[in-house]
């Protein structure tokens, strides 16, 4: 029998914001097979207007958007003392992209997604562990 005190864990929420649609479906459909439950939006606006950021235990962020950029919409998050972890998503990370993303602390993950550093990412963040770049 089940101890009626004891809930299980909830799925650790990831809001994923990219204006890809092949994209934001696609990390929708793995992230839940990975075990998280995940809210999606096409644009940053979308996500500010309706963040409610004690549900979300990361953002996976797309830079590459039209109208705001990712790294301006994590200081967007942050100067609302949103201070969840946020990932980085982009094809090819300019210097200066790098650079920006080291200083504000913020892990980088180059799409295609081949290898597991995303939901390494994504897991080390619910759980507040630092991550090693790769």
């Amino acid at each position: 029998m089940q101890n009626p005190s004891k809930q299980p864990n909830p799925c650790p929420v990831v809001l994923v914001v990219d204006d890809d649609c092949g994209v934001r479906n696609s990390l929708k459909f793995s992230l839940r097979v990975e075990g998280f439950a995940v809210r999606a939006y096409g644009c940053a606006g979308d996500l500010l207007d309706s963040l409610d950021p004690l549900e979300c235990a990361c953002f996976v962020i797309d830079q590459n958007m039209p109208g705001i950029k990712g790294l301006d919409l994590i200081a967007k998050l942050r100067e609302r003392r949103i201070s969840t972890p946020a990932i980085l998503i982009t094809g090819d990370p300019s210097a200066a992209v790098i650079d920006r993303a080291k200083r504000a602390d913020i892990r980088i993950v180059e799409k295609l997604f081949l290898n597991p550093a995303l939901v390494d990412g994504i897991r080390a963040a619910c759980l507040q562990q630092p991550v090693s770049q790769h």
